[in-house]
């Protein structure tokens, strides 16, 4: 054997080594950190408050029986309507309706109709609002001033003269002939407002005739001063 041979297999072997160590020190069992818990506010979905956990305010209560809904944590007087019923009825004056009530029932709380009075002019289906005058037994489109008094000479039944209406007409109870002895009103504008007044449940505030078909801002403002809701 060469005097070399050994020293070369004395390398080999220790390379071999060297091999192998690193071999098992790379595959060597590590240590893993495990996470860090994630908090349950941060990972739950951001759901609405149940009012029933929460504390919050809950279902609104339900009105306790022969309590009015409307009134359930409001303060008094609400839900409710003053009317003043006078005419041709049996116990006129002031009378306090619920919010929502018609012509009719504030004919039925001042005792209905006397006998033999005409209410066809009357529109018994109309709502009424607050603060309103209700009265029974005029001639259509005769104005509440003018009911216990006579017209100007040469003024009809209705109050209305050769010129126009001598005093304000009703929007919600003259007729369409009525309607028509107004300044620049004629058949068609009298029908338009005519059906304004079906569809809205009468005229609450003359300004509503702005809304009618027809009416511009000169008609309105020779109409304004002519007529009254």
């Amino acid at each position: 054997m060469a005097p070399r041979t050994p020293v070369v297999l004395g390398l080999v072997l220790l390379a071999a080594v060297g091999v192998a160590a690193f071999h098992f020190w790379s595959v060597r069992p590590q240590a893993v950190r495990a996470p860090e818990p994630v908090a349950d506010e941060a990972a739950a979905p951001a759901w609405p408050p149940d009012p029933l956990r929460s504390g919050g305010p809950g279902p609104v209560p339900r009105p306790a029986a022969g309590e009015a809904p409307d009134t359930v944590g409001e303060g008094s007087g609400r839900g409710q309507i003053v009317v003043d019923v006078s005419g041709k009825v049996r116990r006129p004056g002031v009378r306090r309706l619920p919010a929502g009530s018609r012509v009719a029932d504030a004919i039925d709380a001042a005792g209905g109709v006397r006998a033999g009075t005409d209410v066809t002019g009357l529109n018994r289906a109309r709502v009424l609002m607050d603060g309103e005058q209700v009265v029974v037994g005029l001639p259509p489109g005769t104005p509440v001033s003018g009911a216990g008094g006579s017209g100007p000479p040469g003024a009809d039944a209705s109050g209305a003269g050769p010129g126009g209406p001598s005093a304000p007409l009703s929007l919600n109870t003259a007729t369409a002939e009525q309607l028509e002895t107004l300044p620049g009103v004629g058949p068609v504008l009298a029908r338009h407002m005519i059906d304004y007044r079906a569809e809205n449940n009468g005229f609450r505030s003359v300004g509503e005739l702005r809304q009618v078909r027809g009416i511009g801002d000169r008609r309105f403002a020779e109409l304004q001063p002519l007529v009254r809701p």
